[in-house]
């Protein structure tokens, strides 16, 4: 457990911004002790529970929702300074005590949420859009929370604290987001994968980032227990989402996905799950929009999980009454191959407080899946195909009606994944029957061949249309 350093009252605010308006840490089970976003403590000393960043929500209420709308909509027109990023034009809302010099940003945020027209009729929707989270820096969601942790740490340097590195445990995305945002701020990076179980793109990505990459003999579970023991050095500070600042920087998607809407709410959104941060993040900020008027009702939430890693799924059909661990098996959904999920209490609590559910989906599912939306015109990663066989299976079971909005949470890019993309057409994929597979054609260099093969491939074609 990462060691605690000070409380609240303890420390001095110089240099971290002014203002009425701050945010703490305080124990998500309710203890009473509130923590400095600066100190280095990630887990309650009282009872072991995770922590939370809890914002003076009296002190935001200083504009009503109409001039929080406005004030964000606004700073969507930025070109330059920290207003630019999709996370810090919420800045009040994420770190307002953070001095904006110390703000590390690399344009993240602002991602496209598009419309799936063709996938929303096959699959009879009222509306579908896709939020494209892997449109960014490093090409995951993760940025989202990177850019607040780091800006943070940049903050206690600043302040004078000794910080040596800072060091994460990843299936890949989290490795890829902190190696770019410490070579950014200067900041030594420290990486601990599982050996064999990361795409090749996703340990590039920190080798040319310059972080010290370990790679580990042991699954995620195993290195993030491993990062754990290794923070309670407080000069090693901890990146994972066990960190409750990362959460802050997630929640703008939900808050960025609204806004995108017009201020209107769908009425569901389905989000891949893994370590669970992000639904916590998800849910923390579509709250803060109605607690604060931006909104006046929220939606529904449903989380995705795999058959191979699916604890909660498992824990939500006894109504979350029962939590077990699983050991966590190898997928094709890496990024979410995760058995014992660090922020399961934070997710329940949303799920409680969204009305919302789990459905998990197979191996052959989720595959089938992402290449049905890429013939659509997109290029999901495998976890966003996870997302999209649970909204299948949740339309067909009638839980999503024909007339809901709907929005898919695309948590990578697709190009991340290119083993995955070529298994899949190439016909292997263990498990898979690869229903849209799409091979390259292989012909002679004559005139007559190809003209026969574009008649053959059209007929075919218009055929599945």
């Amino acid at each position: 457990m990462a060691r605690m350093v000070g409380a609240l009252q303890g420390n001095s605010d110089a240099g971290q911004g002014s203002g009425a308006r701050s945010s703490w840490l305080q124990c998500i089970r309710g203890c009473s002790q509130r923590y400095s976003i600066y100190d280095v403590v990630c887990r309650c000393p009282q009872c072991g529970g995770l922590l939370d960043v809890q914002h003076d929500m009296e002190a935001l209420k200083d504009r009503d929702g109409t001039g929080w709308r406005s004030l964000f909509d606004e700073r969507t027109r930025s070109v330059e300074g920290p207003y630019a990023s999709g996370v810090w034009s919420k800045k009040e809302w994420v770190c307002p005590q953070l001095g904006s010099e110390n703000v590390i940003t690399l344009g993240e945020g602002n991602t496209p949420l598009l419309r799936a027209s063709r996938l929303e009729q096959e699959l009879g929707l009222g509306r579908l859009w896709i939020k494209l989270c892997g449109n960014s820096h490093t090409g995951s969601f993760k940025d989202l929370g990177m850019t607040v942790l780091v800006s943070v740490v940049q903050q206690m340097i600043a302040d004078g604290r000794e910080i040596r590195a800072m060091a994460c445990a990843s299936t890949g995305d989290t490795s890829a987001a902190l190696s770019a945002y410490c070579a950014a701020a200067g900041i030594p990076a420290i990486v601990l994968l599982p050996r064999g179980k990361v795409s090749t793109a996703q340990l590039a990505q920190p080798i040319a980032n310059g972080a010290l990459v370990l790679a580990l003999d042991t699954d995620f579970d195993g290195c993030m227990r491993i990062v754990e023991e290794l923070t309670c050095d407080p000069t090693l500070y901890l990146a994972n989402s066990m960190n409750p600042l990362r959460i802050e920087g997630q929640k703008t998607v939900g808050i960025e996905m609204v806004q995108q809407l017009g201020w209107q709410v769908p009425d569901w959104i389905l989000i891949p799950s893994g370590n669970l941060g992000n639904v916590s993040a998800l849910g923390k900020g579509l709250l803060m929009m109605k607690a604060l008027g931006l909104i006046d009702q929220l939606p529904r939430v449903a989380c995705a999980q795999v058959e191979r890693a699916n604890p909660l799924y498992l824990s939500y059909l006894t109504d979350f009454e029962e939590y077990d661990p699983v050991q966590a098996q190898p997928t094709l959904a890496s990024a979410i191959q995760i058995g014992n999920p660090v922020s399961y209490e934070r997710a329940v609590r949303t799920l409680r407080r969204l009305d919302g559910v789990v459905e998990q989906a197979s191996e052959d599912e989720l595959a089938n899946a992402a290449a049905r939306a890429d013939r659509t015109g997109f290029y999901c990663c495998p976890q966003t195909g996870a997302a999209l066989a649970v909204l299948a299976k949740l339309r067909e079971q009638g839980r999503i009606g024909p007339s809901d909005r709907v929005v898919v949470i695309s948590t990578a890019h697709g190009l991340k994944f290119t083993r995955f993309k070529v298994g899949y057409h190439d016909g292997e994929l263990d498990g898979v029957q690869a229903l849209h597979a799409n091979r390259p054609v292989e012909l002679p260099a004559r005139h007559e061949a190809v003209v026969e093969a574009i008649e053959k491939g059209l007929k075919h074609r218009a055929v599945l249309v």
